[in-house]
């Protein structure tokens, strides 16, 4: 039998207990612990997770500049006169078809437009020039939908105002697939032959002359960077040599034979961005594709597009500077640095002789190459647009570099699986054969 006191100590047990049970299950730990028995107090089945949003950037790079505004409103002016290729010089040469010169493009609208202006400025003829739109817009660039702060905006309009041809991909491809594609226009215009170009360079020509090659432009014996181009396919053609390609400047532009990527089975598609170069060209060596250095003029790899492109047509009322389309935040210039910067830009005036403004853009393609090549990073100016919400195929522009960053990773090694080697340096370095690709064991687990 319970006595009265023994009575109230049992409750008062039992209600101390229930008190410090209900407060345990509120903490964090109460719940962890019966997470599985969905037993805490005020959270169902059917409450809604709290997403975790990343930080919003400290600092936006400003709105990219169009380098090219003349041409929203009137057809671009002459190229200098020593650079105009006589029509159809190609036949001259000896030539089977016109080469053309394919450059493709997914994002970054100025650094593509300085490229193309800059060939065509340097004598290669615009309607020879494909600009291949692999930016995954299906029709809204063709259609004018996209603003030009959209990563994937490309102006139809501009390149059609330039003379040169737009072929669309049907669907956005990685680096290696574009270049299969580039073989599979080989069939349909039936090239025996093709140069392409990546879409982040300048291109000039050797205009201050260049020994063994050419003479100073506007002397007899001056040769256009076309030209230069013209005459090494037709010296690679008569070599009468199992071919395979011609590097100007690494393949920063290329002359590709199309039957040596068909026969190494083209790009390796799961290899889609760094290192499928590596297993490309080792693949032409393994086959015996020869590959050699050539000389048509400067071809800088740069990650800045110039402020005006009208200095390309040589305009003295331009003075030839670039700018950079994804910035770091700058630092605050002193007042004097700014003074002097505001009278330097209505003082300065560019040379009127053609050849000694090409000097200054020399110049400036030089400082360009170093700015890619220093602290900035190489392919930062891939992120310079960040609008365009709300237009058509619209996608996150960090998030579509952090994928790219992702499938790269993954290809490199996808490259090291198939060859069982982790660099380059396959054949000296790894013993390997055209016929070794998928058997051999990892030579770094020995």
């Amino acid at each position: 039998m319970i006595r009265p006191k023994q009575a109230v100590f049992l409750a008062g047990l039992l209600l101390s207990g229930t008190f410090l049970t209900l407060l345990f299950l509120r903490t964090d730990t109460g719940y962890e612990l019966l997470k599985p028995l969905n037993i805490r107090p005020g959270v169902g089945k059917d409450a809604k997770p709290t997403p975790r949003y990343k930080p919003v950037p400290s600092y936006t790079p400003p709105p990219i500049q169009d380098p090219f505004p003349a041409l929203a409103t009137s057809t671009p002016p002459p190229i200098p006169s020593y650079n105009v290729a006589e029509k159809d010089v190609w036949k001259k040469h000896g030539l089977e078809v016109a080469p053309p010169l394919i450059i493709g493009f997914t994002r970054t609208w100025p650094m593509l437009l300085q490229t193309v202006v800059s060939y065509i400025a340097a004598g290669w003829p615009a309607e020879q020039i494909y600009v291949v739109e692999n930016t995954g817009m299906q029709q809204a660039n063709a259609r004018g939908q996209l603003t030009l702060q959209h990563p994937w905006y490309l102006n139809h309009t501009s390149l059609k105002r330039l003379g040169v041809n737009i072929v669309q991909t049907p669907v956005l491809l990685s680096f290696a697939q574009l270049q299969n594609f580039y073989l599979s226009m080989t069939y349909a215009h039936n090239w025996p032959y093709y140069f392409w170009s990546h879409m982040d360079v300048l291109a000039l020509g050797h205009e201050n002359g260049f020994e063994g090659l050419t003479a100073r432009a506007g002397e007899p014996g001056y040769k256009s960077l076309y030209t230069l181009c013209l005459e090494e396919l037709k010296r690679t053609l008569d070599t009468g040599e199992r071919w395979g390609l011609r590097f100007f400047a690494y393949d920063h532009l290329t002359l590709q034979n199309p039957r040596a990527i068909e026969d190494i089975g083209g790009w390796d598609t799961l290899i889609p961005y760094y290192m499928t170069d590596c297993d490309t060209y080792t693949r032409l060596h393994m086959r015996n594709w020869t590959q050699k250095d050539a000389n048509c003029g400067v071809i800088t790899d740069t990650s800045v597009a110039l402020d005006d492109l009208l200095a390309l047509y040589r305009d003295p009322s331009i003075t030839p500077d670039f700018r950079d389309p994804n910035p770091p935040p700058p630092p605050p210039p002193p007042e004097e640095e700014k003074k002097q910067k505001r009278d330097m830009e209505h003082s300065v005036r560019e040379p009127t002789d053609p050849v000694e403004y090409w000097k200054v853009l020399l110049q400036v393609a030089d400082r360009m190459f170093h700015y890619k090549h220093g602290a900035r990073g190489r392919n930062t100016w891939q992120e310079g647009q960040h609008g365009g919400q709300g237009e058509p195929f619209h996608y996150d522009s960090a998030g579509f570099s952090e994928a790219l960053g992702v499938l790269t990773e993954a290809g490199k090694e996808v490259f090291r699986r198939k060859w069982g080697h982790g660099n380059c340096d396959l054949i000296v370095g790894g013993g390997l054969k055209f016929e070794d690709q998928w058997q051999v064991l990892k030579d770094w687990e020995k």
